[in-house]
């Protein structure tokens, strides 16, 4: 699997495994737990070392689970998580609370890449909820850590007034919305960008162009979408619940595709 060397010299597989709806009654993202791993089981099966998982996801156990029926060391394995700041942030202590819930739902003893999972509007808040993760990360707890949708203005509160610069900011990247500014500044600061929902955002139209490049590789459009994202250094987490398709999302390392080909794919 090709990595990307973070600014702290930790490597991230290019291609990990969404997991939101694993587990799930229904795949659906508000579904029971279904008591099972099978998605999971599968991706690891098909060779994914790199698992997405949240706490907002309520199925870190799910992905733990996984992990241990594997067999595999846990080093093997990379690990992230997100720090649930969706309705704001209740304090250090909640902030700790939290993560010790996480490491154990995960069964871990350190997760590789911990990211606050939104940013909200208080930024002295932001920054306290930031050196909580920087306390993890010195005691070795978190190997890496970054956000995820954060903007240009929240990225400079941390960058201006943090003690650690965010390893990676998680963002939306796909054919509809493609961000290329972000993913610009992301890279000017050397911080590493991962794409949620890679997938998302195609038209009929575009799956046409897509798949027409992809003809010229024995490719699928989602494989070629993948592709082009890995090309401009984004870090990409598909997911699905088909064991086939999961396995093509990592066929994606033999071929490059043409300047042309890119041109096509950036105007979609």
């Amino acid at each position: 699997m090709k990595t990307i060397k973070l600014n702290n010299n930790v490597e991230i597989p290019v291609i990990g495994s969404g997991t939101n709806t694993y587990g799930k009654v229904g795949h659906e993202y508000t579904g029971a737990l279904r008591g099972d791993s099978q998605e999971i089981d599968w991706a690891i099966e098909n060779g994914y070392r790199h698992f997405d998982a949240a706490q907002v996801y309520a199925n870190e156990e799910i992905v733990g689970n996984g992990l241990k029926k594997s067999a595999l060391p846990r080093e093997d394995f990379f690990i992230t998580t997100k720090l649930n700041t969706f309705e704001g942030f209740a304090g250090r202590d909640w902030a700790v609370s939290e993560i010790e819930k996480s490491l154990e739902k995960l069964g871990t003893d350190y997760i590789d890449l911990f990211l606050i999972h939104a940013p909200w509007d208080n930024n002295e808040e932001i920054l306290e909820a930031w050196s909580v993760l920087e306390d993890y990360y010195n005691r070795g707890v978190f190997k890496s850590i970054g956000v995820s949708n954060f903007e240009k203005a929240h990225l400079d509160v941390i960058l201006e007034n943090g003690k650690i610069k965010p390893a990676v900011n998680q963002i939306e990247s796909h054919a509809g919305k493609w961000n290329e500014e972000l993913i610009a500044y992301n890279k000017a600061n050397d911080i590493a960008t991962v794409a949620w929902s890679p997938l998302k955002g195609v038209d009929e139209n575009g799956k046409q162009v897509l798949q027409e490049i992809g003809n010229l590789y024995g490719k699928t459009y989602a494989q070629i979408l993948l592709r082009y994202q890995i090309e401009r250094d984004v870090i990409v987490i598909p997911k699905s619940h088909n064991k086939d398709r999961q396995a093509q999302s990592l066929d994606i390392l033999d071929f490059e595709l043409t300047a042309n080909d890119r041109e096509r794919i950036a105007v979609l």
